[in-house]
């Protein structure tokens, strides 16, 4: 592609690939309750490129401002722009395209995002930036090359959420455990069965964007049988929200599984409301270091 992108010094780039026929869902807006993220899908050659810059000492607003302003030199229109809050925060990174750690990190409370497109419609592109400490991230989807068919950017789809996301991770922070109550177990089973699971891949997003953080899987039973007995099955119900979320891109030393059995329960276990209650498992978080 034409575009050549001029980083600051000492950018090193960690990632490119190019895909010569591919789609990509550009995001155009912020998003929304009721909307999620309102994007244009694109088709045609997608190039994803991301750079590392340690040690600069530089804010994303800092690295941001002269590539639009390059961007605007090079014929560009910018589409959308905003900073995390404004964007709408998690709901809005998790409904975006993020390249896997350790090539892009995105800080939830300080990233920004531009959308563009050149003048004649023909090329689209998105760039995501944020930091982690002293090293700036930044992010390049780009749709093209020039002489395809123009971009349309009105009536988008939008992107959807897997519902209550924000407020898992929120949740996971504040009070440094979560219940994932869509995970819903059969008495005596650890299978989650063939379907995706929302809270699953909520934790997905947010370990992907987050590699320092570290959580533990804590499966609970409720108290029909002996205690080794529900404390290996407690176990493999961790064990298979482990190897979900693994499966899934999250390296193995983010995420642990443990069980401990009918030892803490939420609920009584003199009814069937109640041991259904207690079937569950938790994500704990251990660590953000």
């Amino acid at each position: 592609m034409a575009l050549d992108l001029a980083l600051p010094l000492g950018a090193r780039e960690t990632v490119s690939r190019v895909t010569p026929a591919g789609s990509y869902d550009l995001p155009i807006g912020a998003w929304t309750e009721a909307a999620g993220v309102p994007v244009a899908s694109l088709e045609g050659e997608v190039r994803r490129k991301a750079w590392r810059i340690s040690g600069a000492g530089i804010t994303t607003g800092q690295v941001l401002g002269p590539l639009r302003e390059q961007l605007m030199s090079d014929g560009f229109d910018i589409i959308f722009e905003c900073s995390a809050r404004s964007c709408g925060g998690f709901d809005f990174r998790f409904g975006t395209d993020v390249l896997r750690a350790p090539n892009m990190y995105v800080d939830l409370s300080d990233y920004r995002f531009l959308s563009a497109k050149s003048a004649d419609a023909t090329q689209a592109l998105s760039l995501l930036i944020s930091r982690d400490g002293d090293t700036v991230f930044v992010q390049l989807v780009a749709v093209g090359p020039p002489g395809r068919a123009g971009v349309s950017v009105i009536a988008a789809p939008a992107l959807s959420i897997p519902a209550d996301a924000g407020d898992i991770v929120a949740q996971l922070e504040t009070a440094g455990h979560v219940v994932l109550a869509d995970l819903d177990f059969a008495s005596g089973s650890a299978s989650l069965g063939d379907g995706p699971v929302q809270s699953l891949d909520a934790m997905v997003a947010y370990l992907l964007a987050n590699p320092t953080r570290q959580i533990t899987f804590v499966g609970h039973t409720d108290a029909t049988g002996s205690l080794a007995a529900n404390v290996a099955l407690s176990r493999r119900r961790a064990e298979a929200a482990q190897a979900y979320i693994v499966s899934r891109g999250v390296p193995a030393g983010q995420v642990a599984a443990d069980g401990v059995g009918f030892l803490a329960p939420r609920a009584t276990n003199l009814n069937a409301e109640g041991r259904e209650a207690n079937r569950r498992v938790e994500a704990v978080l251990i660590s953000v270091e």
